[in-house]
């Protein structure tokens, strides 16, 4: 059984320097802009993963009525999934799609 921890916080993107707004009906895990991610989870929303990387967007695969995003992280090489979030930018994840 998988844990989460609500988690929906501003940040500024590390990859973009965007300010990014939390997403109100669910955790925000990444940033809508770039789409680039943070590898500081263990379980969703927990914040306990030391790795600290950057999560680069590597491609997309389907998932119920969504999309996950495929991350790579560039400290450590482990692969991630989230699901996309409802402002994302549509360029860049048709662009993710053609990988």
């Amino acid at each position: 059984m998988k844990l989460f921890t609500k988690n929906d916080n501003f940040f500024i993107c590390e990859h973009c320097k965007k300010e990014v707004q939390p997403l109100s009906y669910t955790s925000r895990d990444h940033c809508p802009y770039c789409l680039y991610s943070k590898h500081v989870d263990i379980n969703p929303g927990d914040r306990l993963n030391e790795c600290m990387g950057l999560l680069k967007p590597i491609g997309i695969e389907k998932f119920k009525d969504t999309y996950k995003i495929i991350y790579k992280c560039e400290k450590c090489k482990e692969l991630h999934k989230n699901i996309m979030a409802n402002d994302d930018d549509m360029n860049l994840i048709i662009e993710l799609s053609r990988i």
